[in-house]
Formats: structure tokens, sequence, C-alpha cells
């Protein structure tokens, strides 16, 4: 199992972005909301600018029924996608919020 290889890392003390940022999203894919969104704020400390992990932490944020939350983490991950230009994110950011907004 891909998460945990990526813990066993942790564990041995290697920590950056990209390690919590698979570990976030393999607790997403899990269900387990709550664990994703605590390595994927290390994450974003690591690298404010990893909008992928802003975005990912959103979710995790609205699946744990965290509106005000998911929509801070959208806005600040909408922030780096535009600093560094990822249209993509940027897109799919802007569509999260917009859906936010009708349901609050």
């Amino acid at each position: 199992m891909m998460r945990e290889s990526l813990e066993k890392m942790l564990a041995k003390g290697v920590d950056n972005a990209l390690l919590r940022f698979g570990l976030g999203k393999a607790w997403l894919d899990e269900g387990d909301a709550a664990q994703a969104a605590a390595h994927l704020r290390r994450c974003v400390a690591f690298d404010p600018k990893y909008s992928a992990a802003w975005k990912l932490l959103g979710k995790a944020h609205q699946q744990q029924g965290d509106v005000a939350a998911a929509r801070l983490a959208w806005e600040q991950g909408l922030e780096a996608a535009q600093a560094h230009g990822d249209k993509q994110a940027e897109k799919e950011m802007t569509v999260f919020l917009k859906k936010l907004d009708k349901t609050t």
C-alpha cells in the first residue's frame, strides 16, 4: 500500500512537501479527511505555492463539513495557482468556490 510506505519514510525522518502531499492524497482517497487535512496543512507550510495541495486541503475541509476552512484553502490555492500560472488548478478551485457560494 502506498500510504504505508510513505508513513515509513516519514517515521524515518523524511519530511517534505511532496511526501506530505502524497500522504494527504492517500488519506483522502481512503476517506479520512481529518488525517488528510493534517498532512496537507504541513505540505502547504513547506510550500505555500503548492496549488494542488491547497485544492485537496479544501476538499478535506469540505468533507469534514468545515465550509469556512474549505473556502480559505481554495482562496489561498487560487492565489498560489495565479502566482505561478497553474491555469488548471485555478479553473478547478474557481469552480469549487462558486459551488460553495451556492450552498451557503
